[in-house]
Formats: C-alpha cells, structure tokens, sequence
C-alpha cells in the first residue's frame, strides 16, 4: 500500500476501494469548521472576561470567520476544481490550523478578530472541496448515501461544539477551544495524503476571476451588512455595505449571463429544482442557526446550566440528525425529494411553533421535543437538496457545486442569527421594560440589563452583591439603630434582586416564544414556495446530464482504447461500462444515439453515422418534468 495516495481519481478504472475511509478523512475536515463556529458561543463568556470585550468586540470575534469564509467559497471552489481539489483541502486544513494557533497565541479583541478571519479564510478553501471530492470519489449510485453522511456530519457538528467546548473549559481556559482544531486538523491532513485520491478537472477552461471576484465583492458585502445593520444600527457602514452588496450582485450577474465560461452559470437558478434546493438549505439554516443561537443562552443563562452541560442537552438533536438522515436515504428514492424535503421542512416548522410554549417555568424537558423533531427535519431534508444541488454539476464545476450549496448554508445562518437574533433581542428590551415598570431600578441599570440576557442577570447580581455588603456592614454597625437600617437596606435590594432576576429570566423566556414564532412563520411561508419549486418525483435529462459527464470520465478510463468515441467526442454521450449505451436528453435540443465503448466497433459507428448526438447545454431546462422514472430509465447511465 502507498504511502501517499497519488493516482488520480479520474484515471481509476474502477470505484475507488477505498472511498469510505476517504469520505471519513472529509468528514472530519468538515466537523472541525462547523465546530469552530459552534463551540465559541460557549466560550465566549469566558473570552469577554478575559480579554474585556464590548459587545461589538464579541460580536466580530464570532462573525469575523463568517465573512470570508461565505464570500471566497465560489472563487476557491473553482481554482480547487482547475488546480486541486485536494490540495485546496490540505492547504484549506494548514491555513486553518495555522490561524487557530495565532487566535490561541493573541491576547487582544483585534488579535482574535484577525486569526478567525484567518480561520475564516482556511474554511473557505475546506468546504467546497470535502463536496466536490466527495462527488468525484463516489459513483452515482453511491453518492447519495455519502451525501448523508456528510450532512449528518455538519448536524453533529452543531451540536458538538457546545460539548466539546465545555468539557475544554471545565479544567481549561478558552484559548483551549482553538487549539483543539490543530490536532485534528494535522490528522485530516495525513489522511487526506494517505486516504484521499487526487482530482481536478479532466477539462477546465481559463477561470472567470473577474466574476469570481464580483462575487467576493457581493457575498461579503451582504454577510457585512446582515450582522452590521441588525446589531449596530443602520448607520453609514451597513448603508453602504448594502449599496456594494446589491451593486456587485447585478454586476456579478450581468458578468456572468455574457461571460463564455462564468464561475458560475447563474441561469441554473431558473431552474425549479435546482433553486428550490439552494432556498430550501438556506432557510433551514436560518431555522436551524436563529434557534441554536437563542436556546443555547436559554440553557445557559436561564435554565443555569455550564457550558458542558449545555452542550450534553443540545445531544438529542445531534443523535435525531443521523436518524433523519437514514429516514431520508430509504424514503427519497421512493417518494421523491419533494415529499421529503417538505415534510422536513413542515417539520423544521412545527419545531419553532412547540418553542413558542416556553416561559418562565418551562424546564429542559420542555425543549427535548423541539430538538428531536429538529433533528430529524435536518436529516431529511438537506441530504436531498445538496444531492440536488451537486448533481446540477458537470464534473468540471464539482467544487464550484459545493460552494454554491455551502454558500446557501452560510448565507441562511448568518440572516439567522441575525433576523431571529434581532427580533430576539427587541422582544428581551421590551418585555423587561414593561416587567420593572414601576420599580426603583435607575435607567442605566435598566438601559444595561436590556442589552442582553447576561447583562441583565449581571445587573441583577450587582444589587444581589450591594444588598450583602450592607448586610456586613449592618453586622459591623456600632449601634442598634444603625444597623436596624442599614438591615433594612439591604432587605429591600436584596429583594430587588430576586425580582430582576425573576424579571430576567421571564423576559428572555417570551422573547424566546415570540422569536420562535417568527421563525416558524418564516420557515412556514419558505416551506410552501419550496413545494411549489420543487419538481415531483422523476428524474430529467438535463438533471442527469452532469452525472453523465461524471460517469463517462469513469468508464473512458475503463474503456482504454475507449478515448476514441463515436464521432470523436471523448466527452459526449452516455454509456454503461459494458459497451453498450442508449441516451436520451431533454432539452432545446434533442436526439437519441447508440455508441459501444470498444474502440473498433466506436470507429465502425462513427464511420456508418449512426449516432446523432443530444445537445446538452447550459440552455437545458433542469426542471423539464417527465412523467416517471421509467419514462426515463433508458437515458440513465448504468454503472
């Protein structure tokens, strides 16, 4: 056995033997981004105190991965497909580990701002490329199973985070939530060498980098504006991030409709199943992140549990995860990814209206059902929409494919928290105000526990600490009377702490009812528009054309002698590995032809003229229903 695995995998001429170890190496790889985003909510009391963050501070600290970690996928993604996907993964993996070093090292906010950028910027080039291998690494038939597995592990990773960053932080200090990523990293690195084959583009034009960059422009322009605007105020900054964000998008498009060869070719969002996949990813995570976001400090700062013990009662939805990603490998190819992806959606739904209940005396027992259920609506349905998505993909754009769905997951988590996080935030404010109306708290007291559960619980503390320094000193008065006061005193702030606390803690619990409620009106109205997108059950040409082109690259290296096709196109067509093919495509174009792998009998049918080959196009419609999976089955590669 090699040392360093290095024959590509296009040149293989069978499936590679080895792909499921490979697909764990990607796994891994994807499980320690997600995390890095998860395990800092839990961290970041700890960093506040230690490095005296502002809320502003603490803010970016979280959101400084996001913007370039959204913004340089579909630029990255395209180079890993030219160049490398693995070496975008193994580079991906060192810029990573390096920038989780640097924030573990940094002792100041901008430090930490900056080496999560740095991370950001790792994450960018390790997303798009754990799809597009995985992609390339599997044959068609296997690859929906491996797509499950990949998203069951971005599940996991949601709700790992948490617990691996509070068993750190038992007996560690925060800096321990970096440096965990650095192992693992180093890990998935020597698998990756070892494990994973090589692979690029068998035929990649010149890059489109001034889309690509238009495309930097636009995304990281609106990741900007969505956490600016909600949490700062829409002041000149988000103004002007918002202007760029929708100037760089109308470029990027025009760029891209008149460019021979864009990063992306955005006239596939046209097509129903392919933008009712990336709708339905992105609306899911705006569920999945806003409610993550908001029950997380429920456990911690309401319900008083530590970080480990949040991330041990954040578990029943990791384990429903894997569960409705089984669900979903057995129903789909049954009932078609509409019937799944809705019900998972209705179910992402029902969810957020059960949080709804949640008030002051609600317990965690009242939120396990929430969790299963989300659980098991994002195991049904992302592992569908991102087989769709990736399946809209020549083999040349694997990686271009899997920054366009991880974009779609981005973009929804980051409006999630935003939206929900803002709404979250108002509903706190208001409801504490109008729970202390008419008590004696000072207005800045009252303007600093609106700013946030913590700070809230913080102020209540404050008073809770003056009432028993009056009560030490009552204890050390000099005379009755004295002391008689001074008791009193601390009587009454003793008591005015209770309520705060009590005013805290029932104010951030309706904020989380009313805050679930808009998500599930959200997630509701997003469910119906992507029913009505999504085509039914059957399988269309077009949909089939990419993974034709994926199939081929396998069976030309099978065929050896096979490179000379029927009428000289080594590219075209579809085929089984027997020989024989039949095709049928649907399109604006169309034609049906017959062609053998062998290369004596390829050149006697070209040399007869028996094929007419199918036009297939980026002019294709995607969403050009067929009656049924039979009307189809002859046009479908067999592997």
């Amino acid at each position: 056995m090699r040392l360093v695995m290095n024959e590509p995998v296009e040149r293989m001429d069978r499936p590679y033997a080895r792909r499921w170890w490979a697909l764990l190496v990607l796994c891994l790889s994807l499980l320690i981004i997600v995390m890095a985003n998860t395990a800092l909510t839990v961290a970041a009391p700890d960093m506040t105190k230690d490095l005296g963050l502002s809320s502003a501070d603490l803010q970016w600290v979280i959101d400084g991965y996001t913007v370039p970690y959204a913004a340089l996928m579909l630029l990255l993604g395209a180079i890993g497909d030219k160049y490398s996907r693995r070496g975008a993964l193994i580079l991906g993996l060192v810029v990573f580990g390096g920038g989780a070093i640097a924030g573990s090292l940094v002792g100041s906010s901008t430090g930490v701002i900056a080496a999560r950028a740095v991370m950001g910027v790792g994450a960018a080039l390790i997303m798009p490329a754990t799809l597009s291998l995985l992609a390339a690494t599997f044959p068609r038939a296997e690859r929906a199973k491996a797509i499950v597995l990949w998203t069951a592990t971005a599940g996991l990773a949601i709700a790992a985070g948490p617990l691996v960053a509070g068993a750190l932080l038992e007996h560690h200090g925060w800096s321990s939530t970096f440096l965990i990523n650095v192992p693992i990293a180093a890990l998935a690195i020597v698998g990756a060498l070892v494990l994973v084959p090589p692979s690029k583009a068998a035929h990649h034009n010149r890059i489109d980098y001034v889309g690509g960059l238009l495309s930097v422009v636009w995304i990281g322009s609106l990741v900007y504006m969505i956490i600016e605007g909600p949490h700062f105020g829409w002041g000149a900054k988000a103004v002007t991030a918002a202007v760029v964000a929708g100037a760089g998008l109308v470029l990027f498009v025009l760029w891209e409709l008149r460019h021979p060869r864009p990063v992306v070719d955005v006239r596939r969002f046209a097509h129903r199943r392919f933008a009712g996949s990336n709708l339905a990813v992105a609306l899911f995570f705006l569920a999945v992140f806003g409610a993550f976001y908001y029950l997380t400090q429920h456990l911690q700062f309401v319900l008083g549990y530590d970080a480990l013990d949040t991330g041990v009662r954040m578990l029943p939805l990791a384990g429903a995860v894997f569960v409705g990603s089984a669900l979903t490998g057995y129903l789909t190819p049954r009932i078609g990814m509409k019937f799944t992806v809705t019900a998972g959606m209705v179910g992402g739904t029902a969810a957020l209206a059960l949080l709804t209940r949640v008030d002051a005396a609600s317990a965690y027992g009242d939120l396990v059902l929430p969790l299963v259920i989300l659980g098991l609506a994002i195991g049904l349905a992302l592992s569908p929409c991102t087989d769709a998505i990736m399946g809209a993909f020549p083999e040349a754009e694997l990686g271009v494919g899997g920054a366009v769905n991880d974009t779609s997951l981005e973009l929804g988590g980051s409006l999630g928290i935003a939206i929900l996080g803002s709404v979250l935030a108002g509903s706190y404010s208001s409801h504490l105000a109008d729970a202390t109306a008419g008590s004696e708290l000072p207005a800045g007291a009252l303007a600093t526990a609106q700013d946030s559960v913590g700070a809230g619980y913080a102020v209540a503390q404050g008073i809770g600490d003056k009432a028993r320094a009056l009560g030490e000193q009552a204890a050390q008065a000099a005379n009755a009377e004295q002391a008689a006061q001074l008791k009193a005193q601390a009587g009454q702030l003793a008591h005015g702490a209770r309520q705060m606390t009590d005013a805290v803690g029932s104010s951030f619990s309706d904020a989380v009812a009313h805050t679930s409620l808009v998500g599930a009106v959200i997630l509701g109205v997003g469910t119906v528009l992507v029913a009505v997108l999504l085509p039914r059950k059957g399988r269309t040409g077009a949909e089939a054309a990419p993974e034709r082109e994926t199939d081929n690259g396998a069976e030309k290296r099978a065929g050896g002698a096979a490179e000379d096709r029927t009428g000289g196109q080594a590219d075209s067509g579809t085929g089984d590995e027997t020989g024989t093919e039949t095709g049928t495509e649907t399109g604006t174009g169309a034609g049906t032809g017959t062609g053998t792998e062998g290369g004596a009998e390829a050149r006697a049918e070209a040399a007869a003229g028996t094929e007419t080959r199918a036009v297939v196009g980026a002019d294709v419609p995607v969403d050009a229903e067929v009656p049924s999976e039979e009307a189809v089955s002859a046009g479908k590669t067999t592997r």
